[in-house]
Order: structure tokens, then C-alpha cells, then sequence
């Protein structure tokens, strides 16, 4: 399979974030002119990673019956709402989420809900959405089902610019183009975001006046020349280039995406520390911010 017909992928399992991740996962696909691929990963006995000695036989399950019926029932709602697009089904031996990130290899952009079934009330975010936003090998988008959806979270795609952050980094770069790339797709403006501080951390003395116009004079020149190339080729895309004076940049960035459709962002930043699968900023966004959220990765190779 070549690149640029790799599907587009979304975990399901019946929780309304899932279903809200398939309906997001079906537009991006029928935009894109891509299959839809839904998958369902049951647990495999042996967890993760090797599997230990076992002094009894361990039988394998099979796939669950209940499960076929969800992923037939999803895949027809979402052929009924785009019609044209083929949707295919399967569920996959092992824990949802290196089922998912095993899926991401083959990915144009990997779909997962923010909270599953098997997900405390209480959490923002489950286990399996970190797990894959910070693993996967594509573009991953975490998607949470809205209010405006029914009870099952499918409803309208929500409206509003996409927003894409940027601080000059590789990652920061890929996930420009990605950004430019979405908006293209959904005849929407792209907001370039970059949050700054001009307070060194060195003194306790206030910057000059003149300090301040070159940290911002310079912040200016890291938001144009990061979103140039993007820019000129996809020259229809209406573009705002935003500079936030702020020290809290994971709050700041939250805040940006209270009117946005999407907000896209590297999985580590500039500042990140190299171990790291998930810079701060991307985590944040991951947990808190008010709309779905495209963490973009280094290339597969």
C-alpha cells in the first residue's frame, strides 16, 4: 500500500467518544478520497509485551460477537452520513492500544476518542488515548464526543478555524503542513499560533523597552518563516498569525482552542527533553483542550 492511499483508521468500542472518533475519522476520509478502516481490539491474555511462562494451556479467544454487531452498526451510520464511502471492519487480537498503534503503520491518520468504555468517569482522558497520542507512527487525532451529538456523541463536525502551534521546531514544521493541509480540506482559516516570553529567567529586573521589541520582533520572524512554505502552497487557505505574550504556554495554548475546530501540534516540542514521546504542551492539549486535537509525529522512517 502506498502512502498516499493508506486509510484512514479509528479505534471503536461503543463509547460515545468512539463513535464521536468515527464520525470525525469518516469525514476526514471522504475529504480525502480514503477508506475508512474501524477497529476493534480485544485482549489478548498474555498483555503486553512477552508473554511469561504459563504452567496451564491459555486459550486464545476468539472475537466477540458483540463486538461484530458494534463495528457493523458503526460502519453503517457512517456510510449512511457519507455516502460513497467504503468502510471496512475487523477486530484485532491484543489490548486497544497496541492494536492501535500496530494500526498506525499502515495509517494516513489514526482516530481514537479521548475515553473508552472501560474509562473512569472522572478522567479527561484514558489510558488508551495517551497511550496511542503518544506511540502512534501517524497523525493521531483525539476526538471527544460533544454535546451537540446524541447520546451516542455523533454529531455535526464542529466549525471553527484550525489552529496549529508552532515554535520553530522539525515537529513544529510537519505539523504546519499538516494543519494547512485540514484547513485546505475544510474550506476553513488556519490560525498560526506562537506563545512567547520576553522576561529573562537569568535576572529579576524587567527588560528594557528595546529588549522587548526585539523578543517580539524576533517571535515574529520564528511564526513567518516556520509557516512560509505552507503557506505559499496552499495559497487559497486564509491565514492569522497570532502571538501570545505569555510564560504559561500549555494554558495559553488551551485557551486559544475554546473557538476551534482543531488544534494541531507536534508530539515534542523545542524545549521537549529527547526521551520524551510527549512534549508538555502536546500532553496538555491532550487532556484539556475544548476541541479534537491532531498530535503529529516524526516520519516513519
Amino acid at each position: 500500500m502506498t502512502s498516499a492511499r493508506r486509510p484512514i483508521v479509528a479505534g471503536v468500542d461503543g463509547s460515545p467518544h468512539s463513535y464521536a472518533a468515527a464520525e470525525q475519522a469518516a469525514d476526514a476520509a471522504a475529504r480525502r478520497g480514503l477508506e475508512l478502516h474501524l477497529v476493534h481490539g480485544y485482549l489478548h491474555p498474555f498483555g503486553y509485551g512477552s508473554a511469561p511462562l504459563q504452567p496451564y494451556p491459555v486459550v486464545i479467544p476468539e472475537p466477540s460477537a458483540e463486538a461484530d454487531d458494534m463495528l457493523r452498526e458503526t460502519a453503517a451510520r457512517m456510510g449512511e452520513r457519507h455516502p460513497g464511502l467504503t468502510v471496512q471492519t475487523r477486530q484485532v487480537m491484543g489490548g486497544p492500544a497496541g492494536a492501535l498503534v500496530a494500526e498506525s503503520e499502515q495509517a494516513e491518520i489514526l482516530f481514537v476518542g479521548s475515553r473508552g468504555l472501560g474509562g473512569f468517569k472522572g478522567l479527561l482522558v484514558g489510558s488508551v488515548s495517551s497511550q496511542v497520542a503518544a506511540h502512534a507512527r501517524c497523525p493521531v487525532v483525539v476526538v471527544r464526543s460533544t454535546r451537540e451529538g446524541g447520546p451516542d456523541g455523533i454529531g455535526p463536525i464542529r466549525e471553527g478555524p484550525v489552529l496549529v502551534g508552532v515554535d520553530g521546531s522539525d515537529l513544529s514544521k510537519r505539523a504546519v503542513e499538516f494543519a494547512f493541509t485540514e484547513a485546505a480540506l475544510r474550506r476553513v482559516p488556519l490560525v498560526a499560533v506562537h506563545v512567547y516570553w520576553t522576561h529573562s529567567f537569568d535576572h529579576l529586573e524587567p527588560p528594557g523597552e528595546h529588549v522587548e521589541q526585539e523578543v517580539r520582533e524576533a517571535a515574529e520572524r520564528l511564526l513567518a518563516d516556520t509557516i512560509a512554505e505552507s503557506a505559499a502552497r496552499h495559497p487559497d487557505v486564509q491565514v492569522e498569525q497570532r502571538l501570545i505574550h505569555n510564560l504559561n504556554t500549555e494554558y495559553s495554548m488551551i485557551e486559544a482552542t475554546r473557538d476551534a475546530g482543531l488544534i494541531v501540534v507536534g508530539s515534542r516540542g523545542r524545549g521537549g527533553f529527547t526521551g520524551l514521546l510527549l512534549g508538555s504542551v502536546s500532553q496538555a492539549l491532550v487532556h484539556h483542550a475544548h476541541c479534537p486535537v491532531a498530535v503529529v509525529h516524526p516520519p516513519r522512517d
